[in-house]
């Protein structure tokens, strides 16, 4: 996977695909924020920062929650809770805690992800089985199984919750402690009808991210028992993750969970709409969407990923080169099914003026 630089400025009128995390605060959020009751987060006094963990730990069906700045910040304090120098984490190959989160497992919490053979993001409680060394005074201990829900890399694929339940058995059978990264959890719920708390059940971590299809600008919540949570804070405050008057920005998630995910279903509409209007065009080929993320293939038009990425961006339209010959499109809340044909028009330009350079 590779990111190409960012022009330091958005172009008037760019169609971002890039990710979900560039949606703007709708007005309402923005309103929601600007009348946040606060108070000192530090001390359990910002009513709004409480009533979002309290919220949140009762939708996961956990004890306690935990609001932090970020989701790698959530991904990374549970891995230090969950695990010691020299530990070992398993997770698919693919996962953002080994992919995109600069090496912090290794850096912060020394220990090792060793990656599981996946598809599309996903893997199988033999999978798990096959991977836990045997107690050994020369090996590594595994400690930790973490699933991505929906899976990233994957094609923003839905895990089965059964398969979810399967894996996070399968490693407590084993003592195993297991972490849900749900960046994109309530994408998933959406998806599958089924309540957050489901894909949780098993696990004994997991998080929300507010910033991705929630649309909110800051702001991820982590959640376990009270015990994990409790020592989740010592972590929170040595990675200077502490809020002060966290209560603006935790009023923009609560707002969120009011307004903005019923609408994800919109998101995952005209990501099916993007990807069929691609498969349509020659020299792409397309993985068939379960959320919200579109991934494709460009070697059949001649151009690598970031050629594309950089001709599309040419045209108004942004999208992500995720590998050598793959791309990524992320539709939002900022997306419209205009914008979709728009995206497409401006593809099929740029791949008749590849065809006739060619």
């Amino acid at each position: 996977m590779s990111f190409a630089p960012l022009p330091s400025a958005v172009p008037p009128g760019l169609i971002n695909l890039y990710s979900d995390t560039q949606t703007k605060p709708t007005p309402g959020l923005r309103a929601a924020m600007a009348r946040a009751e606060v108070g000192d987060e530090q001390r359990g006094e910002d009513p709004s920062v409480n009533a979002l963990c309290e919220r949140m730990a009762d939708l996961l069906g956990k004890e306690a929650a935990m609001f932090l700045p970020s989701g790698t910040m959530c991904n990374e304090i549970a891995v230090l809770v969950h695990c010691r120098p020299g530990d070992e984490v398993i997770g698919a190959a693919d996962c953002h805690i080994l992919v995109a989160e600069g090496g912090a497992p290794a850096a912060l919490a020394s220990v090792l992800v060793t990656p599981l053979r996946s598809l599309r993001g996903q893997f199988s409680p033999a999978d798990v089985e096959a991977a836990i060394r045997p107690t050994s005074r020369y090996a590594p201990t595994t400690r930790l199984v973490a699933a991505e829900q929906t899976a990233n890399l994957g094609g923003g694929t839905v895990w089965p919750v059964a398969q979810l339940n399967a894996v996070a058995e399968t490693a407590k059978r084993h003592g195993l402690a297991t972490h849900l990264d749900g960046a994109r959890l309530m994408n998933a719920v959406v998806a599958s009808g089924i309540a957050a708390r489901e894909h949780a059940k098993g696990f004994d971590t997991v998080w929300v991210d507010f910033t991705k299809g929630l649309g909110a600008p800051v702001g991820a919540v982590l959640a376990g028992s009270r015990a994990l949570i409790g020592e989740a804070w010592r972590w929170k405050q040595r990675l200077g993750g502490a809020f002060r008057q966290g209560g603006i920005c935790a009023a923009g998630c609560l707002y969120a969970l009011d307004h903005h995910v019923e609408r994800l279903v919109e998101d995952h509409a005209n990501a099916r709409a993007l990807a069929a209007g691609l498969a349509q065009l020659p020299g792409i080929a397309v993985d068939a969407p379960e959320t919200n993320l579109v991934f494709f293939d460009v070697s059949g038009t001649g151009m690598t990923a970031e050629e594309f990425c950089h001709a599309l961006e040419a045209e108004g339209v942004r999208m992500g080169a995720m590998g050598p010959t793959r791309v990524r499109a992320c539709t939002h809340l900022d997306i419209s099914a205009a914008d979709i044909q728009a995206a497409l028009d401006a593809t099929e330009r740029v791949l008749a003026r590849a065809c006739k350079a060619a």
